[in-house]
């Protein structure tokens, strides 16, 4: 499954990329005005990728469907959580 994401290029031809995942709620378009602060002058051009997560129903939200990459079912530490839908 191919995800919509915003993609940023700090430079023509990047040879480096970085892919940024949002958390619970946000989306992809969320971080892209921070590009300028997370490079440094003299750096070679870099690909940021800030995919946006699907849409699901979360289950400790009442089952709100909101952006995200797994359900989270609870708050124990322990417990296992969404790996089916982290695949």
């Amino acid at each position: 499954m191919l995800l919509d994401c915003v993609q940023t290029e700090t430079g023509p031809n990047p040879t480096f990329a970085v892919i940024w995942l949002h958390g619970l709620g946000a989306d992809g378009n969320d971080f892209g005005p921070i590009v300028p602060e997370l490079v440094a002058p003299g750096w070679p051009p870099i690909r940021f990728v800030f995919p946006h997560a699907p849409r699901r129903p979360i289950t400790i939200n009442g089952g709100m469907t909101m952006r995200a990459w797994y359900d989270i079912t609870g708050m124990e530490i322990a417990q296992r959580q969404d790996e089916a839908g982290i695949r």
